[in-house]
């Protein structure tokens, strides 16, 4: 917005700092609204989405990973980054399906995250599906993660005490929670009409 004219940067230059199995990481030399000039490093990402998979019994699907990063064992909703030229909701369906087993009847986009704003250009789309059915895993080589479920009380007193901390699932957490009060409203597809919306953009 023009508004905004006193607080952006103009990128000048972009030097390939490491290019990697899955992180490509730059540095920009942009010129600041004062007019000196600065780095800013950051990694590029082809975006990701994150799945809130509801039970019909109300309850969600998890999962629990080994994050090396951190070297410990996270609690999070199932996510994962999309494939070349490969469209949201394809990958929402994909993760969901390979990570968990899992298949959904509706689907729902719910809003989109910017998780490391300092350091990524990366997005996660936030899908909700439901009408699952279970089917087998089809995790990558190398993957390893528990699939199980909770309650959104459960998912609530872990973000309370701790044991939830990954950011993705915090908002997803919000936004279950919104959802599930009927505060915030999703408009729910069948797969079938959900693919051909997400295909022709609407």
């Amino acid at each position: 917005m023009s508004e905004d004219l006193h607080l952006r940067e103009t990128a000048l230059s972009r030097a390939e700092l490491v290019q990697g199995v899955f992180l490509h990481v730059v540095r920009d030399t942009v010129r600041l609204p004062s007019g000196a000039q600065a780095a800013r490093e950051y990694v590029l990402h082809p975006g990701a989405v994150m799945v809130i998979a509801l039970q019909d019994d109300g309850r969600v699907v998890l999962e629990r990973q080994y994050r090396h990063p951190l070297q410990t064992v996270m609690i999070e909703f199932p996510a994962g980054k999309l494939d070349a030229s490969e469209g949201s909701l394809s990958c929402a369906q994909r993760e969901l399906r390979e990570e968990t087993g899992y298949s959904a009847r509706e689907w729902a986009w719910a809003g989109r995250l910017a998780p490391t704003i300092a350091y990524s250009d990366e997005l996660i789309d936030i899908w909700f599906a439901r009408g699952l059915s279970l089917g087998e895993r089809q995790l990558d080589e190398g993957e390893f993660l528990d699939v199980f479920s909770a309650s959104p009380a459960e998912l609530l007193s872990w973000c309370r005490s701790g044991a939830l901390i990954d950011g993705k699932s915090l908002v997803g957490v919000l936004w279950l929670q919104q959802v599930l009060r009927g505060d915030w409203v999703l408009e729910w597809s069948s797969a079938a009409a959900a693919s051909i919306d997400a295909q022709s953009g609407t």
